[in-house]
């Protein structure tokens, strides 16, 4: 077996300081080698929700960690036409990647509380190892009874524990459409881009 190599996907939408904690944490605490930060394509859960283009939460996420070698970035999602999923992004990315990594994909709780209307869970835990992080104020299902729903899962779940970050993409959006400063909460780079670009105005130049 090669490298610990952590998965982080996200809408990224825009990338900010507690995706960024998240994937620092991760990588400290288990020892990854690297963390590869993969912003999704079409996420099929958020099919409703509008999510600003591909390429402009691409473009932010590099910018977001250009300056860490601790930290790459993917455009396997975004490249890939119609839903992405995650099985099959993890397949890929062992197939893509050299020497067999072991995969950490860094999945939120309540991502892993609807783990079963995820596209073949139990090929998904056969790919990789699960980093849960739980958010503020919400209680972080046991790995016991996950261990009992996805017997596969066992010794292959790792808690990371509640960061209480309180910094949402959401949150950021609406103050970037109020022409409220977001300086603090995204790296300088992104806050640049984000203004430059127009995006999350009330113009709706999300892109």
């Amino acid at each position: 077996m090669g490298m610990k190599l952590g998965i982080f996907g996200g809408t990224f939408d825009p990338i900010h300081v507690g995706h960024l904690i998240i994937a620092q944490e991760a990588r400290v605490r288990l020892g990854l080698g690297r963390v590869v930060l993969v912003p999704t394509g079409q996420p099929w859960m958020k099919s409703e929700l509008p999510v600003s283009s591909g390429a402009h939460r691409l473009a932010m996420t590099r910018l977001a960690v250009a300056d860490d070698p601790a930290f790459s970035v993917s455009s396997l999602e975004v490249a890939r036409p119609g839903p992405t999923y995650t099985v099959d992004t993890l397949a890929q990315l062992r197939r893509d990647l050299p020497g067999e990594p072991e995969l950490y994909f860094i999945m939120g709780a309540d991502s892993l509380e609807g783990l079963d209307r995820w596209k073949e869970p139990e090929r998904l835990l056969e790919l990789c190892n699960l980093v849960v992080v739980s958010r503020p104020g919400n209680e972080a299902p046991r790995v016991e009874s996950i261990e009992r729903r996805f017997p596969k899962s066992r010794g292959r779940v790792h808690m990371l524990g509640e960061l209480n970050i309180g910094v949402e993409g959401s949150e950021i959006r609406q103050r970037v459409a109020h022409g409220l400063p977001i300086r603090y909460w995204v790296p300088r780079e992104v806050e640049e881009y984000v203004l430059e670009h127009g995006l999350y105005s009330k113009q709706g130049g999300g892109g």
